[in-house]
């Protein structure tokens, strides 16, 4: 492929794939303003119970077959059938095992409510195993203008159904109503979209050849995901399911951002530079040139939005949920520095090595124990403030083995991203201490946006960063290749 088909493959998935994830956030963020307003921090807790077995098992359900059809240059349609029947076969052993230990699961959190709600929601998984492979044809080809069009269909209708049942009084059940409706849709779209119909023709060769690649990638998805949710097992049983629903909605609002960014890099980046993985000299380029200005986007929103989270989460969802407000800060800083762990580790999945990539995750893991004893014996802000430094850590690990491959070492990167650093942080810092004003939260939060974005705004002029400039010369050819 040429430079310039390259780049312009790159800006045109770069910016259907930003635009599927800001859509996508931004319909779950206006329903997620309604029904917080609606359900209690109960609700969501125990929502949060459920997801700790839905995440894992869908780690597993997915078995890094996704990943090596990606990174795969030819792929037959026999690799196509052996990774869907993989998918569908785990996902139905794995409902029927959560299905059979729902009760275990009520009795270990106290709640009896959890048998019917784990067994009605975990039905997802099967749905979620059938669109895999038809979201990987579409990945495959960088085609993220219909998934897009998937998304956001999708997040409408469920957000509408979860709202009204909400209204109804449902409770949490409106929640589960309302992820159960995304999955169907988005399945039944994709399969519409692809026009790809499985022989259910399973191939031994094909089967060694991907699994050989996708299991480690497979064992550090569970890995990753074990990880994240002890931390809301911790939470769950050691206090208790409202604190629980105070926790999720911080990390919501903050993934809603990072996970989003994350999102972004890794289903773009990973195809493109699967790509030129032959060129070095290419890659180590683009390589930079990512971290650089999707580090600068990333440090100035999740910035901002820790600096203005009490006033924010007051005026949007309510003084009950003030708690969360206060963990926002902590997690926000945090995930600011997810897409830069999600690039480097891209960057060992495109170089074949998920024999590191499985390694890093083994080391990571036990790492980020820490937190979770201290989270249970001591408290949730000892556990927050510990994770910074294990997350610092952990940046370390991800970055080294890409730096030792390609030469870019992780004091190299921290140089390159230390003056978006420093200016959002600057930023958010100036933001933070207008909340102190005896005034009320209704007048702060516009007062901190305009602040905010005027001290931004000029320090960026002032040491003449150039990733901003170059955000603002990107905008405009993204938006023409949207238009085409």
């Amino acid at each position: 492929m040429s430079e310039q088909s390259l780049k312009d493959k790159t800006i045109k998935g770069t910016a259907w794939s930003a635009i599927d994830n800001v859509t996508q956030m931004g319909v779950s963020f206006l329903v997620s303003i309604v029904l917080a307003r609606l359900l209690s921090p109960d609700d969501y807790g125990l929502l949060g119970i459920i997801n700790i077995f839905t995440v894992v098992c869908n780690a597993i359900i997915n078995g890094g077959f996704s990943t090596a059809l990606i990174r795969r240059k030819n792929v037959s349609d026999d690799d196509y059938n052996t990774a869907f029947i993989v998918n569908l076969g785990l996902s139905i052993v794995l409902y029927a095992l959560v299905f059979m230990a729902s009760p275990l699961i009520a009795d270990f959190f106290g709640r009896e409510e959890l048998v019917d709600l784990t067994r009605v929601s975990s039905f997802t998984m099967i749905i979620g195993a059938l669109a895999i492979v038809q979201q990987t044809r579409l990945t495959k080809r960088i085609d993220f203008k219909t998934q897009t069009k998937i998304t956001l269909s999708s997040s409408i209708v469920s957000g509408i159904v979860g709202i009204a049942m909400a209204f109804l009084g449902f409770g949490v059940w409106a929640l589960v109503a309302q992820m159960l409706t995304v999955q169907v849709l988005k399945t039944i779209q994709l399969w519409g979209y692809n026009h790809w119909v499985p022989s259910l023709r399973f191939n031994k060769k094909s089967f060694h050849e991907l699994f050989g690649f996708g299991w480690k990638m497979m064992v550090s998805g569970i890995l990753d995901s074990l990880w994240t949710q002890l931390y809301q097992v911790v939470v769950g049983k050691y206090y208790n399911a409202a604190t629980l629903g105070q926790y999720t909605r911080a990390k919501h609002f903050s993934q809603m951002l990072s996970s989003n960014l994350s999102n972004v890099i890794q289903r773009v980046t990973y195809p493109v530079l699967s790509e030129i993985q032959d060129d070095k000299e290419r890659m180590i380029a683009a390589y930079r040139r990512v971290i650089k200005i999707m580090m600068f986007l990333t440090f100035a929103l999740m910035f901002a939005l820790g600096a203005v989270s009490e006033p924010l989460l007051y005026c949007l969802i309510g003084e009950k949920w003030h708690e969360a407000a206060t963990y926002l800060p902590l997690i926000c800083f945090v995930g600011s520095f997810y897409p830069l762990h999600a690039i480097n580790l891209n960057m060992l999945m495109v170089q074949g090595r998920s024999d590191l990539f499985l390694k890093l995750e083994i080391i990571k893991k036990i790492i980020g124990l820490a937190p979770l004893f201290i989270g249970a014996f001591v408290g949730i802000f000892p556990m927050l403030y510990t994770s910074i430094f294990t997350s610092t850590i952990c940046y370390f690990l991800n970055s080294h083995y890409p730096g030792k491959l390609l030469g870019y070492t992780s004091w190299m990167q921290l140089k390159d991203i230390s003056k978006s650093f420093s200016i959002t942080f600057t930023m958010a810092v100036i933001v933070y201490m207008i909340k102190f004003i005896p005034i009320s939260y209704w007048i702060i939060l516009p007062i901190q946006i305009v602040v905010g974005l005027g001290v931004f705004i000029l320090l960026c002029r002032i040491i003449r960063i150039e990733e901003y400039k170059e955000m603002l010369n990107m905008i405009k050819p993204m938006l023409n290749k949207i238009k085409k």
